[in-house]
């Protein structure tokens, strides 16, 4: 393992025992708290591997509240007597911290550790051409938890369902569960314990995310955008009157609309491409280019969606959604304005030329 690596490549294949073993100082950029969480959890279990050990062992500061940076420095110094565990002084929130006492850090990063304890930052950043992380990187270690722009995200999350809760899941789950809980990995994590917890033995199938990783009132919403999408205004609008009343913010619905609907719009640009310029083959995969999961009822719901609009139509689809932005953080937003923004987009998405002459009654 390299002193300095991405978080997503040292969860997907942890180190052994020996990791960390002779850092004197350890460096986490804490951009994602859910592998700031892990990678810390993972440091804990390769220093302290007893859990009895870590009560005395592993001691966590707060950056902001040390005024005198030797607590931490004395805390890792001292040498334990009769265990075998290392003392770990973690400072979280630490970039305060590493302002203060840059000079000290620097100093303990390039000594070799011994028998001594290892200091943990937690950081907002650390670039990489000062002096303190080069000198980490040469002799301790650099942990980046943000998420590598062309990371496979659900590739990563379905080998870390199979390694973390004994249950496997499609991709195309992982695909799901991203794209509902908005890439969230510490709801989506628990929401694969929750799909594990449920009962099978086979892989967890797509189609159990909507019971599972959203509420009524989400799963409302989502059905709402699917109708408006698909031409059915009056049942859309109907939806809406609902989760208005059931205490729903605006705002977030048109939050929950966008997230939808920039994917189909993204597939009607991919597909008005010329031939030879990256125009994809057909529907469904400019529906898979633009980020729609691929499973058959979410494909099979785009899909609809897509022609339904036409490609103007879908097209136009980022420059309303700005519009009712605007208007629902402006003169719309709150009470009845807001709920005709929404009413409004949802009408401009219906294609008359191919609407039935039959009105589609509301809900009661």
């Amino acid at each position: 393992m390299s002193n300095s690596c991405t978080a997503l490549e040292l969860l997907a294949d942890p180190p052994g025992a020996e990791w960390a073993a002779t850092a004197a100082v350890v460096a986490i950029t804490s951009t994602e708290p859910f592998f700031v969480h892990h990678v810390l959890s993972l440091l804990r279990e390769r220093l302290c591997p007893d859990e009895e050990d870590r009560a005395w062992a592993w001691r966590e500061f707060v950056g902001d509240d040390l005024e005198d940076g030797r607590d931490v420095f004395d805390e890792a110094a001292t040498i334990p007597m009769f265990a075998t565990a290392t003392r770990a002084a973690v400072v979280r929130a630490a970039d305060g911290f590493v302002s203060r006492f840059r000079e000290p850090l620097e100093k303990l990063a390039g000594t070799p550790r011994g028998r001594r304890g290892v200091v943990i930052l937690e950081v907002k950043s650390l670039p990489s051409n000062t002096k303190l992380a080069k000198a980490i990187a040469k002799a301790g270690i650099i942990v980046d938890t943000a998420i590598p722009p062309r990371a496979n995200l659900a590739s990563w999350l379905v080998s870390w369902a199979k390694s973390h809760h004994s249950r496997p899941i499609q991709k195309a789950t992982a695909e799901r569960l991203l794209d509902r809980l908005d890439g969230d990995l510490g709801q989506i994590d628990q929401a694969i314990a929750r799909l594990a917890a449920a009962g099978g033995t086979g892989p967890i199938p797509p189609e159990a995310v909507d019971e599972i990783a959203m509420g009524p009132k989400e799963r409302s919403a989502w059905e709402m955008v699917d109708l408006a999408a698909s031409g059915r205004a009056a049942a859309a609008i109907s939806h809406l009157a609902d989760l208005i009343e059931a205490g729903e913010s605006p705002i977030g619905i048109a939050a929950q609309s966008a997230s939808v609907l920039k994917r189909v719009s993204t597939a009607a640009r991919l597909l008005g491409l010329p031939a030879g310029a990256g125009r994809p083959a057909g529907i469904n995969d400019a529906l898979k280019e633009a980020g729609v999961a691929a499973w058959p009822k979410a494909m099979d719901q785009a899909a609809a969606a897509l022609r339904q609009l036409g490609p103007k139509r879908a097209r136009s689809l980022p420059v309303w959604l700005l519009e009712t932005d605007r208007a629902l953080k402006g003169e719309a937003s709150r009470g009845l304005r807001a709920q005709l923004a929404l009413e409004r987009l949802f009408c401009k998405m219906v294609n008359l030329s191919s609407t039935p002459n039959r009105q589609e009654k509301p809900r009661a």
